[in-house]
């Protein structure tokens, strides 16, 4: 059973109903309710076109946070990007309960224990710093989902590997 409401009740549901829903979708942030609570007055016809509706207001987001004359549009767009918790960290307010459940995952280490879990939160604390100081305000996402510390760090090698590559190959 979903937790979401029904789509066709969004347009009559309470702004605070209708935030719930929205951070059941995306890490909450007030930057994001925001720019997406205007458009749930009007119906949509399913949350996949809900979704591409909020894609498209995102990307809009982006051109105008691109724009000089706009540094309140690039804060927001930086508050929306920067909401996703630094991967198996702790963080302070409210998380998504996707993301309670990867962060419990990784703090785990994805099953391993003792000095071991240690090093390998280490070593993903460092790997979260470099990735900020090339990239400030943002966070290094990647889908967790039952995965441990030790497969997102190696998506991390892979994501820089590629880039190389493709730095090399330019």
């Amino acid at each position: 059973m979903s937790l979401l409401p029904p789509i066709t009740t969004l347009p009559t549901l309470p702004p605070p109903a209708l935030t719930a829903a929205l951070d059941l979708l995306f890490e909450p942030t007030p930057d994001l309710h925001a720019l997406v609570l205007p458009l749930l007055v009007d119906p949509f016809p399913s949350y996949p076109a809900l979704l591409s509706t909020i894609r498209d207001r995102l990307h809009a987001l982006v051109r105008a946070a691109n724009h000089p004359h706009h540094p309140d549009k690039k804060r927001a767009l930086h508050g929306i990007l920067g909401s996703h918790p630094r991967l198996g960290e702790p963080r302070e307010g409210v998380l998504s309960e996707q993301s309670k459940r990867e962060q419990r995952n990784l703090k785990a280490g994805g099953g391993g224990g003792g000095e071991a879990a240690e090093a390998e939160g280490r070593e993903l604390a460092r790997l979260n710093r470099e990735y900020e100081e090339v990239f400030p305000g943002l966070r290094y996402v990647v889908f967790v989902n039952g995965r441990g510390r030790g497969d997102a760090m190696c998506d991390i090698a892979l994501d820089r590997a590629r880039k190389i590559l493709a730095e090399d190959t330019a």
